[in-house]
Parts: structure tokens; C-alpha cells; sequence
């Protein structure tokens, strides 16, 4: 199944190829067309003289060869039809004699005993186990780290840039209707 498949898509390709190749031919051909440069005139061909038909001797005479003469058939002659012994006769056999079939007696139905009822047992208490108290750990006191003391550093004091204004442009304003 493999194999059909490639053989399949093998020939798409081939396909797709051939046509590409078609198109961009037609395309370059019409390109050639148009750019061409016209066509020059050329003079027209010379014509060539006729030459005359070679005479040939007439054709030989073939004497007829005479028939050649066969003998005739040699004559079969009939065989007897061979003579088959008549088919013995089959006498008829006398179709055996059956006895009926042998009655089966009903057999009754066997009685069974009745379900045994299965007194309800009732539910065994079990104890609850105990679960013995776990006893608490003392709380131990959280150690107390010193805070590390970082020194306040002074700000450089930079000077502030002066902008100097620019002047507002005036537009004209537009007159509305």
C-alpha cells in the first residue's frame, strides 16, 4: 500500500512540474513575441526545374507454373460401432423396517427443601481504642536578634536646572458660522 502511495505522490509532483514549466515557457515565449524585432523580408525561394522521369525496360514476363497435381484422399473406412454389455439390473432392496421411537415418560419435578432462614446476628460492639494525650512541649522563648544600626548618610543637594519659558504661540482663531 506503501509503494501506490509513493508511486502517487510521485506523479503529482511530476504533474505540478510539468505544468510550472508550461506556464513560465508560455510566459517567456509571449515575452520574446512582444520585445522582437520585426520581422526582415526575405526574397522569395529560387524554383527548382523539374527533372525528367528515368525510362525503365518493361517489367519481365512470368511464365504460369503448372498446378501440381495431388493424389487424392485415401478413403477411411467405417469401424463398427464396439458393442457394450447391457447395464445390470439393480434390484430394488426393501426399506428397512424401524422401530418406533421409544417414549420418554415425563420425570417429576424433584421438591425442594425451602430456603433455610438465616437468623440476623447482631452487630459486635467493638471498644473504642483509647488514644493516650500526647503531653505539651514547653514553649521555648524566641531568641532576640540586635537589629543591625545603619547610618543615616546626609543627601548630595543637586542644583535644580533652570528651563528657561518659551513664548506662546499666537494662532489665529477660526471663525465659526
Amino acid at each position: 500500500m506503501g509503494c501506490k502511495n509513493a508511486m502517487a505522490s510521485s506523479a503529482l509532483l511530476l504533474m505540478a512540474l510539468l505544468l510550472l514549466s508550461c506556464s513560465s515557457m508560455g510566459s517567456a515565449a509571449r515575452r520574446l513575441e512582444e520585445k522582437a524585432p520585426p520581422k526582415e523580408e526575405y526574397p522569395p525561394h529560387p524554383t527548382v526545374p523539374e527533372l525528367p522521369k528515368p525510362e525503365l525496360p518493361p517489367h519481365p514476363a512470368v511464365p504460369e507454373l503448372p498446378k501440381p497435381e495431388l493424389p487424392p484422399h485415401p478413403a477411411v473406412p467405417e469401424l463398427p460401432k464396439p458393442l457394450l454389455p447391457p447395464h445390470p439390473e439393480v434390484p430394488e432392496l426393501p426399506k428397512p423396517e424401524l422401530p418406533p421411537h421409544p417414549t420418554v415418560p415425563e420425570l417429576p419435578k424433584p421438591e425442594l427443601p425451602p430456603h433455610p432462614v438465616v437468623p440476623e446476628l447482631p452487630k459486635p460492639e467493638l471498644p473504642h481504642p483509647v488514644v493516650p494525650e500526647v503531653p505539651k512541649l514547653p514553649e521555648l522563648p524566641k531568641p532576640e536578634l540586635p537589629h543591625p544600626v545603619v547610618p543615616e548618610l546626609p543627601k548630595p543637594e543637586l542644583p535644580h536646572p533652570v528651563v528657561p519659558e518659551l513664548p506662546k504661540p499666537e494662532l489665529p482663531h477660526p471663525a465659526l458660522p
